[in-house]
Parts: structure tokens; C-alpha cells; sequence
């Protein structure tokens, strides 16, 4: 299974033939520092690049190419070197972007020699950089590792080869991009005995690592626009629509909203039009960018609703400060006048909301059909064909986002994987009723108790549709992960929570019964902590293979219900622990709980529910945009009334497991 790095991120290296991969978004220089034992290459000699493509155990392209591949035999490599450095260079040239930052993230594979993809790093977080050091191979204890860096330079290869401890960088960096030459394709390297090329490696518009080109791929040398057609450039970053509250950039990152340009010609939307190197990724990216559009378009609309009333506040106030005439004739055409400019502007600013709202429904229209499982509403028809992956998705949907000017336009929330927060499923009341609440929409028709609610659901069935939220969660987030790499847990104290679980037990995803009174509840939590303490301490001291043969390497997502009945002084601190230290070694916590009964606590809690990502089993205004100023509705991910689609999927899952576990012994 292909490893996704992240910047710092180390790996051990399988083989000493392997093939480093490299694809961009546009032509690139790739080359290799080779460094001693402190990193610092001896001198020129040790820089390969494209005017000396050529070194003892290492070959590199000799051109600018979107698509790169390094040759190394790290078995041939001179004794001294320790390190090699992968280096990604812009070339200068009419037309080529002078930043990393304005197109798609570069990405690299390396691969054994037989062409099976080791691991893979995108990397990300680019912004005026025209040279990077993107990755390195280096020598820990007579074993090779690989290192994923990402270390970028603003002041291009000059700075680069500076840092890098090299007398004459300039000099060295002219003869490396004057050897390239504009417009120069790599030779294809010399022929290798071990065959270090894959021949099905996929070429053009794949993912690194990917499936070998269709019949309908361009030939070598054209690549493939996914972008939609009004969309030019790479996008910038914008604000995730999964944690709004927490990731969300500061306007000084986009500049104040503007409204929407002129009126143009709508374009027929695509699904996957956004940049990335795989569909689900190209998807997930055209969802945030949807999301972006969409505060945007309403927070211009605002801005203009806002200014119109301020001005006709300000033209009424004109007309009445003359005494002598605020009863007259010209008062009242005056206050006529600001009033009808006051409705024009209202009606235009609404006729370009109503114009960006239609396109980004027809967007929505082909995006949500198109979702893999993991970004899809439980409705989908994707989950007929539902197949337990064998990759970590890059996301999962925890829900629904929409404004009160387009409540019939929902954006999926989507969470990166995996997860940096817990979550929190909120099971006391919401502002409900309030003015335009309406039931049958906000609930799609599901049924409470038997029948379509025409009211707030009670304090009764406000818990029962929190666990079954938990419950939907915890399906979504098995269903995302490959066999055997998710577990669950439940912590119900008062055990009440035994119909909601069933979609669990049944399936056989929760192999203990949950842990009940104070007994159960300190035992479980006892056992989660040891496993944090554990797992921090392999990998703070880089010792993973020393833990305990029989600890469960699947992460752990901790369901507690009810709380906080049934937990103590010293159970509290523990989920405190469990909430702060426990997403980074993949302990995940997920507390069904009344945040306003639980006040009689006092503030010692209100830590634990800073800790955790708010949702609601109703429809609820409480995600939080600082980015514009939304506060946005969510709507949880409930599977409709009566549907088997959340069984049938646990029951594939439960299936899937035996072939993934090791046989005993």
C-alpha cells in the first residue's frame, strides 16, 4: 500500500533500485544534491542535473518536463554520500509561472523497481517559490529512509544551492537552466538491466502511481485541462467547507467580498473541473471552491442589501430635517425617490445573487451524482455499488451546509482524514421554531415517532436522533477506511443506548458489548489512555515496532453516550487527555451529549467542548464563519427512514474484514 507523506514525515526505503516520480502541474527541472554525512554536497560535482544528467548510482531527465523520473541505485552510490536531495526547479521562459504557488501542488512517488508505488507526497503549501528541495533519500544506521521536506525558496536556484553549502551557486544555477534550455524534452535514460521504468505506468491526466493510459489518453506531451471553463488558474486556497470554525482564512488572504462580475453567458458545470491528481481529490476541491463561491455571492449580496438601507436611512433623514418643509410636497417626492432607488438597488443585487445561485445549483446538480462514498449523502446511488476501499480516503461528509438566501443549495461539509478534532453531537434543544421553519424541508419529510413531526422534536427524540447521528457518523467513517483500519467503541453508562446501536452489533463492527456503569466506564478509558501513552512514546522515540504484539494497530473512535452521567473527577481528566492528545496517534472521540443540561457542571467542561467539533442531529445555525461573517445551518448526515443502504454497507464491511486480518500465528 502506497504510504501519503506529509512535510517531515519519514518512511523506511524497501530496495535499494527504486524510481523517483515526478509530476507538475507544468514543466519542471528536476536534479539530485548528493550530501556527506552532515547533508552538503563535496562541491558542483555532486549536483546532478540536466547538463550532467549522469553520476555513479543515479540518473536524472535532461530537459524540462511535466512528468519526471529519476533513476537511482542507491547500492552504486559512492561510499561518502549520505543524502540524496531531490531538487524541483521552475525554468525561466515566456509563458512558464515564476511560482510554485500558482499552480497545482507538484507531487512525487517513489517506486521499487518493479514499478509498486512506496510513497507518495504532494507537496502543498506553495506560494512565491520557483525552486524547492521536495524530498530526500538518506542513510540512518546503514538503512536508507526517505524523508519528505518541501523546503521551498522564493529566491529560485540561486538560493537554493546557497542553502545548500555550494561555492558559485549563481554560476551553477545558470549552467543548470542554460543546459535545460527552453523548450528542451528529457532524453529518455539510458536502458537499465532491472528495468527501473514501469512499462504500465500511467503518463498523461493520471495519478502518479496510477492505472497504465487508456486508448482515449493524449499523446505524450498534451495535457489534460480538467478546469471548468470560466475558471482560469489555479485556484487559491480557499476555506474548507468542513471545519468552518477552525479553518476558515482571514479575509486580508482573499481581500473584502466583492460583488459578482458583469452578466456573462452560464457555462455548463463539470464535475471534477477543480485541480488535483486524482478525481476524488479534483472533486473535493471543486466542493470547497463551491463552498467559497457561495459565501462570496452572499456576502456581496449583503454588503449591497446593507448599503441600500443605510443610504435610504440616511436620504429619509435629509428630507425630515427641515422643519419647514418635512410635510410638504417635495418631502414626500423626496422620500418617494429614496425609496424606489432603495428597491432598485435591492432588486439588482438580488437579480446577481439569483444568477451565481443558478449556476452553482447546476454545479451542484452534476457534482453531487458524481461524489465517491466517502463525500456522498447516504441517498446516492453510489452505495449500491459501495466496495470497501484498500486507500484512506483524503475526506469524508459529516453533513450539510446552506444560507437562509439559498436554503435549497447544500454544500457537503467535508473533514480531512484523518481526523484533528472529536466531535461533539449535540442532543439539547436548537433555536426551534423560529421565522421560515419549516419542518418537512428541514427534516426531509423523516419520520419522529411514527409520523411526520409538525414541531420540535422533544428532549426524547432529540437523543434518540443524536445517537442515531453518532451512529451514521461512525458507519460514514468505517465505510471510508480500509478493512480493519477503523474500530469503534461505545461507553454507554446507563445503558440506554441499545436499539440506536444496532446497525453495530449486528454487523458485527462493535465486537463488546458497551461498557455500562462506573466499572465499564474506567476500564475503557483506562485502556484508551495506556494506548495514547503508548503510541506517543513509539513515536516520539521512533520505536513503533517495539509495542505490544497484541495492541490493535486500527485506529479507535470512542462513542460516549449520555455524558456526562456516570463519569467522575478522574474519568473527566481522562477525556479531556483523550480529546486533546489523542487524534494525532488515532484515538478519535465522539461524545453524544446536552451541552446546556451539562452546565450544572460548571466551566470545568467547557475546555472538553472547546476540544471537540460541534454537529447537531437537527438542523441547526451554529457553525461559525470568520471568514466573511456566516453562520452557517448545518444539517446532520441522517440515512432517510427506513432505508437498508447504512446496514448493507456495515454488512459488506463486517464481510471485508476476515480476508484483511492476519491468519493466527
Amino acid at each position: 500500500m502506497t504510504v501519503e507523506l506529509v512535510r517531515g514525515q519519514n518512511h523506511p526505503l524497501d530496495g535499494t533500485r527504486v524510481e523517483i516520480r515526478i509530476a507538475a502541474d507544468g514543466p519542471v527541472l528536476v536534479g539530485v544534491a548528493l550530501g556527506d554525512d552532515q547533508g552538503r554536497p563535496a562541491g558542483a560535482d555532486a549536483v546532478v542535473h540536466p547538463g550532467a544528467p549522469r553520476r555513479p548510482g543515479i540518473e536524472v531527465p535532461s530537459g524540462a518536463a511535466a512528468e519526471q523520473r529519476i533513476a537511482v541505485d542507491l547500492d552504486a552510490l559512492p561510499a561518502a554520500v549520505h543524502r540524496l536531495s531531490v531538487l524541483l526547479v521552475l525554468p525561466a521562459g515566456p509563458g512558464a509561472p515564476h511560482a510554485f504557488g500558482a499552480a497545482a501542488a507538484p507531487s512525487l512517488v517513489v517506486a521499487q523497481a518493479d514499478g509498486t508505488p512506496l510513497a507518495a507526497y504532494a507537496v502543498t503549501g506553495l506560494g512565491p517559490e520557483s525552486a524547492l528541495v521536495a524530498l530526500e533519500l538518506y542513510r540512518r544506521r546503514g538503512a536508507w529512509r526517505i524523508r519528505a521536506v518541501g523546503q521551498g525558496y522564493a529566491g529560485g536556484l540561486p538560493e537554493l544551492l546557497r542553502d545548500q553549502g555550494l561555492p558559485r551557486a549563481a554560476e551553477l544555477a545558470a549552467e543548470i537552466e542554460a543546459a535545460a534550455g527552453p523548450g528542451r524534452t528529457p532524453a529518455p535514460p539510458a536502458p537499465d538491466p532491472v528495468a527501473l521504468h514501469h512499462p504500465e505506468q500511467s503518463t498523461v491526466g493520471s495519478t502518479p502511481g496510477g492505472p497504465a493510459a487508456g486508448p482515449d489518453t493524449p499523446a505524450s506531451g498534451e495535457r489534460v485541462d480538467y478546469r471548468h471553463p470560466r475558471r482560469s488558474g489555479a485556484p487559491a486556497s480557499a476555506p474548507a467547507s468542513a471545519d468552518v470554525t477552525a479553518s476558515a482564512p482571514s479575509p486580508s488572504a482573499y481581500g473584502p467580498p466583492a460583488p459578482s462580475a458583469g452578466p456573462e453567458a452560464p457555462t455548463a458545470p463539470v464535475a471534477g473541473d477543480a485541480n488535483g491528481w486524482s478525481m476524488e481529490e479534483r472533486l473535493y476541491n471543486q466542493v470547497r471552491g463551491m463552498f467559497e463561491d457561495l459565501a462570496r455571492s452572499v456576502a456581496a449580496y449583503r454588503s449591497a442589501t446593507g448599503f441600500a438601507a443605510s443610504r435610504l436611512e440616511r436620504e429619509l433623514d435629509e428630507a425630515l430635517a427641515d422643519p419647514a418643509t418635512r410635510l410638504g410636497g417635495a418631502a414626500e417626492t423626496a422620500r418617494a425617490a429614496a425609496r424606489e432607488r432603495h428597491t432598485d438597488l435591492v432588486d439588482r443585487a438580488r437579480a446577481v445573487l439569483d444568477r451565481d445561485l443558478a449556476q452553482l445549483t447546476a454545479e451542484s446538480e452534476v457534482v453531487e451524482p458524481a461524489l465517491p462514498p466517502a463525500l456522498a449523502r447516504w441517498d446516492s446511488p453510489v452505495w449500491q455499488g459501495y466496495e470497501v476501499p484498500e486507500q484512506h480516503p483524503m475526506a469524508v461528509r459529516l453533513g450539510d451546509l446552506h444560507l437562509p438566501e439559498a436554503p435549497g443549495l447544500r454544500i457537503p461539509m467535508l473533514v480531512r482524514l484523518p481526523l484533528e478534532r472529536g466531535l461533539l453531537i449535540d442532543s439539547g434543544p436548537g433555536p426551534y421554531p423560529r421565522a421560515g421553519y419549516d419542518p418537512e424541508r428541514e427534516f426531509g419529510r423523516r419520520e419522529l415517532g411514527g409520523a411526520l413531526t409538525d414541531a420540535v422534536p422533544d428532549e426524547a427524540a432529540l437523543g434518540r436522533l443524536a445517537l442515531e447521528t453518532a451512529v451514521a457518523v461512525a458507519a460514514r467513517l468505517l465505510a471510508a477506511h480500509p478493512p480493519g483500519a477503523f474500530a469503534v467503541q461505545v461507553i454507554d453508562p446507563a445503558g440506554a443506548a441499545g436499539p440506536a446501536l444496532a446497525p453495530l452489533r449486528e454487523s458485527g463492527l462493535l465486537p463488546a458489548s458497551p461498557a455500562t456503569g462506573a466499572a465499564g466506564v474506567a476500564a475503557v478509558l483506562e485502556a484508551l489512555t495506556r494506548r495514547v501513552d503508548l503510541l506517543q512514546m513509539a513515536v516520539r522515540h521512533r520505536a513503533t515496532e517495539a509495542l505490544p504484539p497484541e495492541l490493535d494497530p486500527a485506529e479507535q473512535l470512542l462513542i460516549v453516550h449520555d455524558f456526562p452521567h456516570g463519569f467522575d473527577d478522574r474519568g473527566l481528566t481522562q477525556l479531556r487527555y483523550l480529546a486533546d492528545e489523542g487524534p494525532a496517534v488515532g484515538v478519535h472521540l465522539m461524545m453524544v451529549a446536552d451541552r446546556d443540561r451539562a452546565r450544572e457542571y460548571g466551566p470545568v467542561l467547557d475546555p472538553l467542548w472547546r476540544a471537540l467539533l460541534r454537529l447537531t442531529p437537527v438542523p441547526d445555525v451554529h457553525l461559525a464563519d470568520p471568514w466573511v461573517g456566516h453562520a452557517w445551518t448545518y444539517a446532520p448526515p441522517l440515512a432517510p427512514r427506513r432505508s437498508e443502504v447504512l446496514r448493507r454497507v456495515l454488512d459488506r464491511i463486517a464481510a471485508a474484514r476476515p480476508a484483511a486480518d492476519p491468519e493466527p500465528g
